[in-house]
């Protein structure tokens, strides 16, 4: 191997090159590739933090579930309380509302009693009237009598 001008112009040029590169080219690329690596590790930071925001919202989810059931739990307990109380108020109207309907029949069933007893009477003094009459064989004026048939009626 020769060495001759040729092989100093290419070291020389080559030496040039790396020179350039070095001060040039590899700043950039190694700037670049820092930058990279930054925002890589910044996206794994981001994943891992949305990663256990992921997990507390979870477990927030699943109190907030319990919590809601509870509650629903409590609402329905009250409702059950409430229709009870409903029921036991409406067995209560119904018991006075049957007590007043039986008091109302019972004296209307005691007026009619009375009314039959009066119009009885009645019959059975115009019935003592005729008999009579037919034993006196002769007529007995009921509104001259009236107060002898009124006491003969409220004997009976």
């Amino acid at each position: 191997m020769e060495f001759n001008a040729t092989l100093i112009g290419e070291m020389i040029s080559f030496a040039i090159l790396i020179w350039f590169c070095v001060h040039f080219i590899w700043p950039h690329l190694t700037k670049a590739i820092e930058d990279r690596q930054i925002k890589i590790a910044e996206g794994l930071n981001a994943a891992e933090r949305a990663h256990a925001e992921l997990r507390e919202a979870d477990t927030k989810v699943a109190a907030e579930i319990k919590v809601a059931r509870q509650q629903a739990g409590e609402i329905i307990d009250k409702a059950q309380q409430q229709a009870n109380q409903i029921i036991e108020k409406a067995r209560a109207e119904a018991v006075v509302e049957i007590n007043r309907l039986k008091a109302s029949a019972q004296e209307d069933i005691a007026s009619m009693a009375q009314r039959a007893r009066d119009q009885l009477r009645e019959q059975v003094g115009a019935l003592a009237v005729q008999g009579a009459s037919k034993i006196v064989q002769r007529e007995v004026d009921a509104s001259t009598h009236k107060a002898l048939l009124d006491q003969l009626a409220a004997e009976i």
